[in-house]
């Protein structure tokens, strides 16, 4: 018998493969997709240079290959997924950059032609909350009509002075007015945060995962600052470093936030993916499953689960 209802692994939280079988019956995969978006905190709509952490690629590193079309991106990816899962289902994730910022015409396009293929169940869109007209708005309300659809928000952190030094350039009243047009539209929402940005005192980050609660969103990924070469962040830090969290101090911040969010939030991620040949810290991140298997055992030995701590606000 699972101790927390909502997993098919034991995990003390509400694991994405759980949510994916329940609702599609079947092993679901996120393809990720590279197509060809830019971002208007880069072209100097609303900032240039980017979030100082963003690599080139826009958070798309293990995205598909930019220079091929989305289908073969899609298809080249899936083909390595199906060896071990046959009978899988897919999501085509929009990852790198900024996936709704062009003009309609160009999004349609993109995002029909992935629904096209088999076993496409649904798409996921990774976007920020000041890069959506009400045109796109319209559009994507009339597409989660059709298909499964989710609207992957970067929010980061709730704090302006955070948000100021990691050149984020929207506010969290943007932020905020942008989930509430989604969910009036009955659009599914996922909030983007990063543990460990320069600066952050563990409360700080607690605080970011608390007000997360009062809203209406969906899903939850808790990533860890990422410093890469190349970025500005990484120039930054090889002049100033500041504090990383070690491993231990992450999974003890992750345990807090997962004992504190709403039971029915599903968690789509708790840690990250970097890519080794371009991380200059942490470099315990490289080892993935070993922080997850470490979130397990802290959440088993405090003989906790998500929410148990969970507040609602009045």
């Amino acid at each position: 018998m699972n101790l927390f209802q909502y997993t098919n692994s034991n995990k003390r939280y509400y694991t994405l493969d759980y949510f994916y079988r329940k609702l599609f019956g079947s092993k679901v995969f996120k393809v990720s997709l590279n197509a060809g978006f830019t971002c208007p905190n880069i072209d100097g709509t609303v900032g240039t240079g980017g979030c100082i952490y963003c690599s080139s690629l826009g958070s798309g590193d293990f995205g598909g290959n930019v220079e091929e079309d989305l289908k073969t991106q899609f298809e080249t990816i899936k083909n390595m997924m199906s060896q071990k899962w046959p009978d899988s289902k897919y999501i085509g994730y929009f990852q790198a950059h900024t996936n709704t910022y062009a003009p309609l015409s160009i999004l349609k396009e993109k995002y029909e032609s992935i629904l096209t293929l088999p076993n496409v169940v649904g798409l996921s869109i990774a976007t920020r909350p000041d890069a959506i007209t009400d045109e796109c708005m319209n559009y994507l309300e009339e597409l989660s009509k059709r298909t499964y659809l989710t609207i992957e928000l970067g929010l980061q952190t709730i704090h302006e002075k955070t948000v100021q030094f990691i050149n984020r350039c929207h506010t969290l009243e943007c932020f905020e007015t942008c989930v509430q047009k989604l969910r009036e539209r009955n659009i599914n929402v996922v909030v983007h945060i990063i543990n460990g940005l320069p600066y952050e005192t563990k409360e700080m980050m607690l605080e970011t995962t608390d007000y997360l609660n009062q809203l209406d969103i969906q899903g939850i990924k808790i990533h860890m600052l990422h410093i890469l070469k190349h970025t500005k962040l990484g120039i930054y830090y090889q002049a100033k470093p500041f504090h990383v969290l070690t491993k231990e101090e992450y999974v003890d911040i992750v345990c807090d936030q997962l004992e504190r969010l709403r039971p029915d939030l599903v968690i789509h991620r708790i840690t990250g993916d970097p890519d080794p040949n371009e991380l200059i810290e942490p470099k315990w991140l490289c080892k993935k499953f070993c922080v997850l298997n470490e979130i397990d055992k802290e959440l088993a030995k405090r003989d906790t689960y998500q929410g148990i701590y969970y507040q609602k606000k009045d």
